[in-house]
């Protein structure tokens, strides 16, 4: 059942702590690393006590904010959701606006945001209002061919900010998805990155094909051995018509659960998982129970997979739009947004999410 009717699950606020503080144990040998971690660690706390007193005054903040900064791409990577469902024939977002926009989600205590695309650093100005808002953890998603010498030695003094590079798994799966030469080029830049002592992690979409290598204690072992020290996954949700195929088996979403309890154990690096982890908290935390996403054009919605606003940041302050009767109606409907199959439960309600915009 989805329980919230307002707040979100305050196991989801201590699981970002949690997080950090597992970052804390897994930089302990490098003293430069771990001082980094427990500065990150305050001001996650300074924004979780920020986010509660919104709360009193009856405005509800999700601690994490998921921002597609351009619908541009420099690659045109097989079944991608952005592509499909976030690119439009309509003018993005200013950088004048996306400044204000990460000033207005600190003063609110949004504790991280997730940068995607497209690829974001074909919009690399914004860099610079990203490094001016170091309260903010910023996961910067990007495939890693624009990752070149100047951005790099931007981010080795941008202790909040985290490079998560796009892989499939091997070669053979990464470049079949992202094109010929995609996996040496992003193993390129994560040399690059772990030679000048830049905290990456990586991002994977596990499809039924590739799941048994991504997600292998063998793999998991490279990637940590070259510096990666944040596992992303998100299970392949079919926004390509004829592809439901690809998405994960129960069994594998089991699997994938088995994986990672041991992995999160026995490796040093941290693994997050959607919507796996999502299931430790009831269910969806979508429509600002636990995040929200924001398009290229400043329309905020339910999920990267539910393309659905009724507010636009280009016409109210991200305060406003936090007020969305969509959210609202999203969070109070009785209704079950399970994923314990491992899919998104927006998704497989696409038409009654549709219907709620401008419901009364």
């Amino acid at each position: 059942m989805n329980r919230d009717q307002g707040k979100d699950d305050p196991a989801f606020d201590a699981s970002i702590l949690d997080v950090l503080r597992t970052g804390i144990r897994i930089t302990r040998g490098n003293p430069r690393l771990a001082l980094r971690e427990v500065r990150l660690l305050r001001g996650q706390q300074h924004a979780a006590r920020r986010r509660d007193l919104e709360e009193r005054r009856g405005l509800h903040v999700p601690p994490f904010v998921i921002f597609s900064v351009t619908g541009a791409c420099n690659l045109t990577c097989a079944g991608c959701y952005a592509s499909i469902l976030h690119r439009a024939a309509r003018s993005e977002m200013s950088d004048e606006r996306v400044g204000a926009l990460f000033r207005e989600a600190r003063d609110l205590g949004v504790s991280v945001m997730l940068l995607a695309g497209g690829e974001p650093l074909l919009r690399r100005e914004l860099l610079a209002d990203v490094l001016a808002v170091p309260e903010i953890l910023f996961l910067l998603f990007t495939n890693g061919l624009l990752l070149d010498d100047e951005v790099i030695q931007t981010l080795r003094f941008a202790s909040h900010v985290i490079p998560v590079l796009s892989v499939e798994g091997g070669e053979d799966e990464t470049d079949a998805r992202r094109g010929a030469g995609a996996y040496e080029r992003v193993t390129a830049a994560m040399e690059k990155l772990h030679a000048r002592r830049v905290v990456f992690g990586t991002s994977t979409t596990l499809t039924r094909s590739n799941f048994e290598k991504a997600t292998g204690e063998a793999y998991v072992r490279d990637l940590a051995r070259r510096g990666c020290r944040l596992l992303y996954y998100i299970n392949y949700v079919p926004v390509q018509p004829g592809t439901d195929e690809l998405q994960l088996t129960t069994d594998q979403v089991a699997e994938l659960g088995r994986r990672l309890t041991r992995y999160r154990r026995t490796m040093p690096a941290l693994f997050i998982a959607f919507p796996n982890d999502e299931m430790a908290f009831g269910g969806c935390l979508a429509a600002g129970k636990g995040f929200l996403h924001i398009n290229a054009y400043g329309d905020v919605e339910p999920c990267p997979f539910s393309p659905y606003s009724d507010s636009n940041l280009l016409e109210v302050s991200f305060r406003e739009a936090l007020a969305s009767p969509l959210f609202r109606k999203i969070r109070a409907e009785e209704i079950t947004l399970d994923e314990t199959d491992g899919r998104c439960a927006l998704w497989k309600r696409q038409e009654w999410v549709k219907g709620l915009v401008g419901r009364p």
